[in-house]
């Protein structure tokens, strides 16, 4: 992920951050299922996901925290 994306996704507030969240996981979902059944063209794709939802989380943490 970008800085510049990074920066967006820091300036959003929780509930759009949460709607985010759950859009990836369940692209994760998708991906680890698509995996299984046959290989992806770009396993890679999986890291970038789960990092994305760490990012999301702690974000999310973050924020929560600071009201």
């Amino acid at each position: 992920m970008k800085a510049k994306q990074k920066e967006e996704l820091k300036s959003k507030n929780v509930t759009e951050l949460k709607e985010l969240l759950g859009k990836a996981k369940e692209k994760q979902f998708n991906l680890l299922f698509k995996h299984s059944t046959t290989p992806l063209s770009n396993p890679l794709e999986i890291r970038v996901v789960r990092r994305e939802i760490a990012l999301l989380n702690t974000l999310i943490s973050q924020k929560e925290q600071a009201k």
